[in-house]
């Protein structure tokens, strides 16, 4: 079967997306405007409304582009993987202005598109980080003690709590103590 219309250009996108982060860095969610995204790219609107038929679906497109950049691909060492896990999301919200962090955190609680958006990706994720620390446990590798699920909001949960309400930062020596913390020594 012969696909309809062109390819989608990844330039356009990256361009567009881009944009639209600079222009919520600037402006926050409530002031981002598909116009200015469109100027400042160097686009149509309707090229962008192609894309993401509203302001929600192309802030979730920048969630999602935000999310794909810390990757989480086990390999057996549950105890690095969780701490590369949290240390890449640690560095990704480090790269990123606080406020811009905020102002998705509340998009995603007004917008109910991108609120369920935001929970349909990061549910993905979740589990995908909760069986590997099953597996782990399982293995004798982690403590068994605790379940897995509260395990990863832990480690997440605690980087966007020091982000947004401490403001205290998120190292590498905090990111190595929150992973000793939560998962406890390593066992024998």
């Amino acid at each position: 079967m012969v696909g309809r219309g062109r390819p989608r250009d990844t330039e356009i996108e990256a361009k567009v997306l881009d944009a639209a982060m600079t222009e919520m860095r600037a402006r926050g969610y409530d002031g981002l405007s598909v116009d200015r995204v469109a100027e400042r790219a160097g686009v149509a609107k309707t090229t962008i409304y192609r894309r993401w038929p509203s302001k929600a679906e192309l802030v979730m497109a920048m969630i999602t582009e935000l999310t794909s950049a810390v990757p989480f691909d086990p390999t057996g060492d549950p105890r690095r993987d969780l701490g590369e896990f949290v240390a890449g999301i640690a560095a990704a919200l480090d790269a990123i202005p606080t406020t811009l962090v905020a102002d998705l955190v509340a998009a995603a609680a007004r917008e109910p598109r991108v609120g369920v958006g935001v929970r349909a990706l990061w549910a993905h994720r979740h589990a995908a980080v909760s069986e590997a620390i099953t597996q782990a446990q399982a293995d004798g590798l982690m403590p068994a003690h605790a379940d897995p699920r509260i395990i990863v909001d832990q480690l997440v949960g605690a980087l966007y709590y020091r982000l947004l309400v401490t403001g205290d930062p998120i190292d590498p020596a905090y990111v190595r103590a929150l992973v000793l913390s939560t998962l406890g020594p390593e066992q024998s």
